[in-house]
């Protein structure tokens, strides 16, 4: 439990708490990036030049084995056929998954829909933290995501119910549809690069270029009062993976007359994600990936082939392997993780991150569907940084220093419990997502330690758990 000696307290959410005019006050301390404390991360160039490499072609051998082999790996008859297997592979690959026009015209099309809708849509304009890199200045982000999110869900029922386009086609295209999304982030990735050095305005430079471009020197790409980091993070990910799964619903009800209490899981499971994150965009502005992380082509690529085309696993296997016969026991105790999971995750993001605009004077009344209790902590103890900043030690923060990746785990980890245990593959994103939260939180707890100093070793005698109590 916090430790209230060396703790403040402050009214969270009260009368004055809810501000009506989001304007950040400028008392508060400049957020660090940590600009002078360049070191190789990833394995430095090799590991870089290995993951650009190896990401397109493992999302390449993975998709063969969920949609073409039923989920069930594939392998060479022996070492000596190691050579031919992988032609064949290639050989197929380009068979069923070669990008084509159709390919083009929905992956390419659902993004340019969703671009004029950030142009466009209502939304309330939020502030993000004073950034070194400019002088102490606030960028301004239109924060409309959710409105864009729920035309283009109605745009896509209506599109679908009336034929002008049936979002099965989404499950019929798949390989084509991902190869696109694979060849436009290294696109966009390279042009972000090219645009920033012919401006003479890189951040963070190694002067490696594969590293460089594996991770970015653009720390704000904008287009108008479209900011890139923000809308690629958000507005094609999860949308994109909640159509697939939506696609393996309505092609599964095609075929066999009903969808399956798995298949609506996925459904289910996938909305509530994109939903969360779309409802929230106005807290997504002052995470890491936003203010620290430069645009890169690591972030690209998984925010725009990686994440929708490889975490869909399970709704194609339940596609591709159903109806399944899992008890009813087994399904209700998936829904429920599931929510159980759904609920910290979504009201620990919301405690840590309107906490933080709180004290940055941004915390704006949202209605958005749904809203759960324990989303705002009343009376907020924290720990005063002498950097200016405070560390929050309170809400389900009082008892873990991620309890929100924990929760985002338990959720990854329902995602392959619904699917059984034929098949490796509905468990991709549990690992996958597992190693990098762990990287993850060792990069932040060490970038922490160089800025807050004995701050943080105080911090880390209150809250010593990473993720779970008293385990780990």
């Amino acid at each position: 439990m916090p430790n209230e000696d060396s703790s403040s307290s402050q009214p969270l959410v009260g009368a004055s708490a809810v501000t009506t005019n989001p304007r950040p006050r400028d008392d508060v301390a400049f957020e660090d990036v940590t600009d002078s404390n360049f070191v190789y991360e990833f394995g430095g160039p090799v590991g870089a030049a290995s993951m650009i490499v190896g990401f397109p072609l493992l999302m390449a051998y993975q998709f063969l084995c969920v949609y073409d082999n039923k989920g069930q790996f594939l392998v060479p008859d022996s070492a000596a056929d190691f050579f031919p297997w992988a032609g064949r592979m290639a050989e197929r690959y380009w068979e069923i998954a070669a990008p084509n026009w159709t390919g083009i015209k929905i992956y390419l099309g659902f993004t340019l829909f969703m671009v004029g809708l950030a142009y466009v849509c209502p939304g309330p304009v939020m502030y993000g933290y004073k950034l070194p890199s400019l002088n102490g200045q606030r960028l301004a982000y239109h924060c409309n995501a959710l409105w864009s999110w729920w035309i283009a869900v109605i745009t896509s029922l209506v599109l679908h119910f009336t034929g002008l386009f049936r979002l099965t086609e989404i499950i019929d295209n798949l390989g084509p549809i991902m190869s696109v999304a694979m060849i436009w982030s290294f696109l966009l990735a390279g042009a972000v690069y090219a645009v920033t050095a012919a401006r003479g305005k890189k951040h963070r430079a190694s002067g490696n270029l594969i590293y460089d471009f594996f991770m970015g020197v653009c720390l704000n790409p904008r287009i108008g009062t479209l900011d890139m980091k923000l809308f690629t993070e958000l507005r094609i990910p999860w949308p994109v993976l909640f159509f697939i799964s939506l696609s393996c619903a309505f092609k599964q009800y095609e075929e066999i007359g009903y969808v399956t209490p798995e298949s609506a899981f996925m459904v289910l499971a996938h909305w509530l994600y994109s939903n969360a994150c779309n409802k929230g965009e106005e807290c997504v502005i002052t995470s890491w990936d936003i203010f620290y992380e430069l645009e890169s082509w690591y972030l690209l690529f998984w925010n725009l082939a990686g994440v929708p085309f490889s975490y869909c696993y399970s709704s194609i296997y339940l596609l591709k392997n159903g109806p399944m016969e899992f008890s009813t026991p087994w399904v209700v105790m998936c829904y429920v993780l599931l929510l159980v999971g759904y609920f910290f995750w979504d009201t620990g993001n919301s405690q840590r991150n309107r906490f933080r605009m709180f004290w940055n004077n941004t915390l704006i009344k949202r209605n958005a569907f749904p809203q759960l209790p324990k989303s705002f902590i009343h009376n907020a103890k924290f720990i005063q940084t002498r950097h200016g900043n405070k560390l929050l030690i309170d809400g389900w923060y009082a008892y873990a220093r991620k309890p929100h990746y924990t929760a985002d785990l338990l959720m990854a980890l329902t995602w392959g419990l619904i699917s059984g245990f034929g098949s490796y593959f509905p468990y991709f994103y549990l690992t996958f997502f597992l190693i990098v939260l762990v990287h993850r939180v060792g990069r932040d707890d060490a970038r922490c330690a160089r800025k807050y100093g004995a701050d943080w070793d105080e911090y880390m005698r209150i809250v010593p758990w990473k993720f779970i109590p008293y385990i780990y």
